[in-house]
Order: C-alpha cells, then structure tokens, then sequence
C-alpha cells in the first residue's frame, strides 16, 4: 500500500493541549448537529448492546441494530464529522492498475472554517474512548462465553477502529511513525512535568 500525504507540518494529535497558547481560546460549537451526530451513533450502539437483553428477547433484532448503527457512525464519523470538526479527512483509492492508495489529508492554516477547541475535544474523545470500550466489550464477551455476540463485538472493533486509525495518521502524517509520534508525545509530557518541579524548588 501506497499513503499519499498531504500533511507537511507536524502537528500534535491532542490539538487543545498545545494550541492553547497559540490562538485565542474558541469554546463555542460551531458545528453542533455534526458534533451531536458524532457521540449519537457510537454511544447509541453501545447502549443498545449493554441494553438489548433486557430490553429485547430477539437477538437477531438487537444485532442488526447495532451494526446499523455502528454502520451509519462510520460512515457520518469517516465522511462528516471529521472534515467538519477538526479538518481531517481520509479514503482509500484504487488506481487503474489495481494498486490501492490511502490518502490522508488535513487542512492547512487557521481560518473560518478551523474548528473550535470544544469540537476537537468532542471529536478526539468519541473516536478513542468508544472503540477501547469495544475492546473491552470484546474480551468479556469471550470470557463469559457468549459466543454469538462475538461478530457484533468484532464489528464494532473493526469499524470504530478504522475510523480511529485512520484520523490518527490524518494528524500525525502517514508517512510519520506512530511509535515515533508516542515516544515524542510521552516525552514532552515527561520534560513539562520536569521542568514544572524545578520552577516550584
């Protein structure tokens, strides 16, 4: 696989951390359907999976709601939310010789159309906590034995972790190593903390 990226400058993947100082503080919701729309179909899924046996006595009704759902959070995370929240964007794209291309892209500059510190926040926390949830649901799925919640489970893994995946190497740049971005992100943590005891002795 071939990743084009569009991304030039290194950029950190937790935007209101380190930007704070850089630009004026925006808290307001400029896109607030968009960032309603991104919490309601992941958290909706997860309740209905939490909820569906007391709530339902068909399996079969609660597993096709809960794909559907993580179905329409993919597709609205992966197509909407992220251009309009954070100003990333990826896809994959298969040239004439049947080569697959992953194409990575953010936008570039400050302007109108760059998203506010809430909307990243909002962003960035549904796209880690839901799919480490997931995770979770998985592994108790397999130890309390309920072998035919496994494909749903695994579903939601698979889609909310290609959305997840995808939008880090958005920010961090595909061509960027993300064992590289983590040592450096850790380290930096490590050196504010350092250099914050010293100010205090």
């Amino acid at each position: 696989m071939i990743a084009d990226d569009t991304n030039d400058e290194d950029v950190s993947l937790f935007d209101a951390e380190e930007d704070a100082g850089k630009r004026s503080k925006k808290t307001n919701i400029k896109h607030p359907v968009a960032s309603f729309f991104h919490l309601f179909f992941r958290v909706t899924a997860i309740l209905v999976y939490l909820l569906c046996e007391f709530l339902s006595r068909s399996f079969i009704a609660g597993m096709v709601t809960i794909i559907l759902l993580l179905s329409c959070d993919f597709w609205t995370v992966k197509n909407i939310t992220g251009r309009l929240m954070v100003g990333l964007r990826w896809w994959n794209q298969v040239d004439d010789d049947g080569r697959s291309h992953w194409v990575f892209e953010s936008r570039k500059g400050t302007g109108k159309q760059q998203g506010s510190d809430s909307e990243s926040r909002i962003f960035w926390l549904g796209l880690i906590v839901c799919p480490v949830l997931w995770v979770i649901f998985a592994f108790s799925t397999l130890f309390s034995f309920k072998i035919k919640w496994v494909p749903v489970v695994i579903m939601g893994v698979v889609l909310q972790g290609a959305n997840l995946y995808g939008y880090v190497r958005c920010k961090v740049g595909a061509k960027t190593s993300l064992k590289n971005m983590a040592t450096n992100y850790f380290g930096r943590q490590f050196l504010k903390q350092a250099l914050s005891k010293e100010e205090e002795s």
